[in-house]
């Protein structure tokens, strides 16, 4: 091992960690050691000290019994000249490194400077832990690199990033370079950041970079079944699992290399553009520990190969960079081209099946004028049909592999897509149209990604793009018959119509006991999947997540149990959870893997429950916030008293009717009560609750904040609730 490279590092860890103790000694003095301390909107404590050492960190006072525990594992300063045979000091350094930066970004958060700024984002909260994290289980996101510093120009920025992203990773960037960082250097070089273009600016600082290594913790505590306190899981799940390195750019500070130290120990490499000592031979990465010298044109490929990605792209003949990592880029009035539908023109989209002989694969054919006709800034009608044909294709599938149009399209730089069926809208970029991107190329991506994607079920695709008003809004009409019978087929259906319902354990990775119960009156709890959806994909894949449950003998009707389901759910629970209640929240509710876009609670005082959207973030009446309750109820649990649903399940007619239905709601947030108000009202019109009278009477954060004020209120408005017997 170069001791250069050591002493460095130990050097920078000795530094890093007397900062740590300054900030920590200064908020004490400000807010007191009982002060309590965490990152925003997480459920896991603060991550790196959590899931390394199992220390609960709640207050200020917990931060000093770490401290103890960095000065333990702080070497001691090593001369240059002395030659280390092994990596053991330089590896204590770095986790202590990561340790002490964990500190100095918590106290920011209390005493300044605030670690979220215009271009900064500082710990990512566990909604986007949730969204973003499955990526890197299911595969869309092969791994994240670590960008720390400056590249020597924007150019070189910008190619370097764009490089990151077509080869579908996620970028964390901190540190700065002279002065610069690489955020900088790509928004000046006019590149979108943030969560949906995967280019995360964490910080400005070196410290920042534990953001990225908390994310990899955190992702191996919620997805990697990994119990806090066990390090060595906890590190071989990252190594194994989460395909990250670093990449620094510019001059190594002794507190870059302490930094680079404590990433070393998750497996991931550092790879520099400087001149600096390497460490070649293989042990705790998977092949070198810290390549330097690397030219820009050929870093990224050189940090593939050292980390051992094995990344593969779908060639898709356009004249952008295609790649899901520019699935959330968004195209402002000011930098568009042109645009369709978004309630401007007359659009939609349409998938359909037809015999082969009326299908010529990869035709692509435009009807009507393109792009380079309108005015700039202007707008066009837009009709987008996909006609299939395949052996094992069946009418069931096509809003299956319609509804991938939304994500095949937006994977496109400088295409924008927005909605479904008749409600799309689309943009695209002035950088995109300049660079020869076409209306045809949108047929050329759908023709490319559905052979790519369900080459197992389709045979041949064409796709016929259509301008022309007149041919818009006939053909639209013709599409929305087709989107009403499609919505009757399920619409029709109850659970009692059939006799078998599908499981989805596509979530197991990080909730093994987890198994999600998908029936025609009870959707997928992420929302993702209704029951004609899980049908359709068992048929695509037969060995997929999506299995088909026998009901077999009913054991319970109120609850929503049967015999064959039951011991499915023991099954594949791996014997965990002994039976399921499709329709109850208190007896043997439905387990939750965390995907829920919705939680509710009993708040017992009210004799009724909340329901909290995840998109709220405020406490709620339960005195908890969703990010906490989703740790209660998330990872497999069954929890009574508590369940994880859809946002369409609370309008079902099976919505917890063991326990008396929506007639049990008495608080949500206004956004939630919002969204779902038509649905809503109907339902409740139907129960003959009162429509517009019922929603009067559903508590939110404006009138209510407290369980004892939403009981207050129950009893003065006369909610149903008060006639209904008690819930437990």
């Amino acid at each position: 091992m170069s001791r250069i490279i050591a002493s460095a590092a130990i050097r920078g860890a000795h530094k890093i960690a007397g900062q740590a103790e300054d900030i920590l000694k200064r908020a004490i003095e400000e807010k007191g050691r009982d002060c309590p301390v965490a990152f925003p909107n997480t459920a896991y404590y603060i991550p790196i000290i959590y899931s390394m050492t199992g220390r609960a960190v709640e207050t200020l006072a917990d931060f000093e019994e770490v401290m103890k525990e960095i000065r333990d594992l702080l070497p001691e300063p090593v001369d240059e000249n002395l030659w280390l045979p092994y990596l053991g000091p330089l590896l204590d350094g770095g986790m202590a490194t990561l340790f002490a930066e964990e500190i100095i970004e918590s106290c920011k958060y209390l005493i300044g400077p605030n670690p979220v700024g215009e271009l900064w984002l500082g710990a990512a909260d566990d909604m986007i832990l949730r969204e973003r994290g499955i990526q890197f289980v299911d595969g869309t996101a092969p791994g994240f690199a670590a960008v720390v510093g400056a590249a020597p120009d924007v150019e070189t920025a910008v190619n370097i990033a764009r490089e990151l992203q077509e080869r579908y990773l996620y970028v964390f960037m901190s540190g700065h370079h002279n002065g610069t960082t690489f955020a900088e250097q790509l928004v000046e070089g006019g590149v979108q950041l943030g969560w949906e273009t995967r280019l995360i600016p964490f910080g400005r600082e070196i410290t920042s970079a534990i953001y990225a290594i908390g994310f990899a913790s955190r992702a191996a505590l919620s997805f990697g079944g990994v119990q806090p306190g066990d390090f060595r899981r906890n590190l071989l799940y990252n190594k194994n699992r989460i395909f990250a390195f670093v990449m620094a750019l510019g001059e190594v500070t002794d507190e870059w290399y302490a930094t680079a130290a404590g990433a070393i120990n998750y497996g991931f490499p550092t790879i520099a553009d400087s001149d600096i000592p390497q460490i070649l031979p293989t042990g705790v990465c998977t092949y070198e520990h810290v390549v330097s010298n690397i030219a820009h044109k050929e870093i990224v490929d050189k940090a593939i190969e050292v980390r051992g990605l094995k990344i593969r792209v779908s060639e898709v003949p356009i004249p952008v960079p295609y790649s899901p990592a520019f699935e959330g880029e968004r195209i402002r009035k000011e930098d568009m081209h042109c645009e369709f539908g978004g309630n401007r023109t007359p659009a939609f989209e349409w998938l359909t099946m037809r015999d082969g002989a009326d299908v010529e694969d990869g035709k692509v054919e435009l009807i009507g004028p393109d792009i380079d006709t309108v005015q700039i800034g202007g707008q066009m009608p837009l009709g987008i049909v996909v006609e299939i044909s395949g052996r094992k294709m069946q009418a069931d599938f096509e809003p299956v592999l319609e509804r991938q149009t939304h994500t095949f399209l937006n994977e496109a730089q400088g295409l924008w897509h927005m909605g479904q069926r008749d409600i799309i809208w689309v943009r695209i970029s002035k950088d995109a149209a300049k660079a020869g991107l076409r209306l045809e190329h949108l047929g050329k991506i759908l023709h490319a990604m559905l052979h790519e994607q369900f080459s197992n079920i389709l045979d041949k695709v064409q796709v016929k793009i259509f301008t022309d008003e007149q041919q818009v809004l006939k053909l639209r009409e013709q599409a929305v018959a087709v989107y009403a019978q499609r919505d009757a087929r399920l619409a029709d259906m109850t659970d009692e119509s059939i006799d078998t319902f599908y499981s989805c354990t596509l979530c197991q990775s990080f909730a093994p006991n987890h198994v999600c119960v998908i029936t025609p009156q009870r959707s997928g709890l992420c929302g993702a999947y209704s029951w004609l959806d899980g049908r359709a994909a068992y048929e695509i894949t037969p060995s997929g997540p999506n299995q088909p449950i026998v009901k077999g003998k009913v054991v319970d009707e109120k609850l929503g149990q049967w015999e064959r389901v039951n011991e499915f759910i023991k099954s594949n629970s791996q014997g965990t959870v002994e039976k399921m209640s499709a329709y109850s929240m208190i007896s043997d509710p439905m387990t939750s893997c965390g995907c829920f876009e919705c939680i509710s609670a009993v708040l017992p005082l009210t004799n009724g429950i909340m329901i909290v959207n995840r998109e709220f973030t405020e406490m709620t009446p339960c005195g908890m916030k969703f990010s906490t309750l989703a740790g209660m109820v998330g990872g497999g649990n069954q929890t009574p008293g508590f369940v994880g649903h859809s946002k369409h399940y609370i309008t079902s007619k099976k919505f917890i009717s063991a326990e008396d239905g929506i007639a049990r709601i008495v608080w949500m947030p206004s956004m939630l009560k919002k969204e779902i108000k038509d649905s809503l009202a109907q339902r409740a019109e139907e129960l003959g609750l009162g429509a517009e009278e019922f929603l009067s009477k559903i508590a939110d954060e404006t009138t209510a904040t407290t369980e004892e004020e939403v009981a207050e209120l129950v009893t003065k408005n006369g909610h149903p609730v008060t006639a209904l017997s008690a819930m437990f």
